[in-house]
């Protein structure tokens, strides 16, 4: 589901809207009583338009999908990754300058393609059993 170009992702989009991604990801981990998120959406939202079809804009409810959390070690709300070929490159943590937030996008565009090219793909075929 998508609002103000920003994907509400979940355990069963994730995969595909995150780590399959052909484009640099960001992604907003949030829960519905934080503050500091509501403070922060607006932002998020203006960003998402502003960089529309360079960036792919996400949220993620960290109170339905505990265990993305953890395996990304999300450990307060906001947290804002970004993803560049589905590996988490970088992230900001809190209620931030908003110009802080659109500077680190800003870099990733720039860095994205090197970011890309230095990455190893995902096998998604592991299931470390023989």
């Amino acid at each position: 589901m998508e609002d103000n170009g920003v994907i509400e992702a979940n355990d069963r989009t994730w995969e595909e809207t995150v780590e399959k991604s052909p484009i640099p990801v960001i992604v907003m981990f949030y829960t519905p009583a934080c503050p500091h998120c509501r403070i922060m959406e607006p932002y998020f939202e203006e960003f998402a338009g502003e960089f529309a079809g360079k960036v792919r804009f996400a949220r993620l409810n960290l109170a339905e999908s505990i265990w993305i959390g953890e395996r990304y070690g999300v450990m307060s709300t906001p947290t804002f990754k970004f993803f560049c070929s589905g590996k988490p490159v970088q992230a900001l943590v809190g209620a931030i300058y908003p110009a802080i937030l659109k500077k680190h996008i800003e870099e990733v565009l720039i860095h994205g393609r090197e970011c890309k090219e230095k990455s190893t793909e995902v096998d998604y075929e592991i299931t470390g059993y023989a």
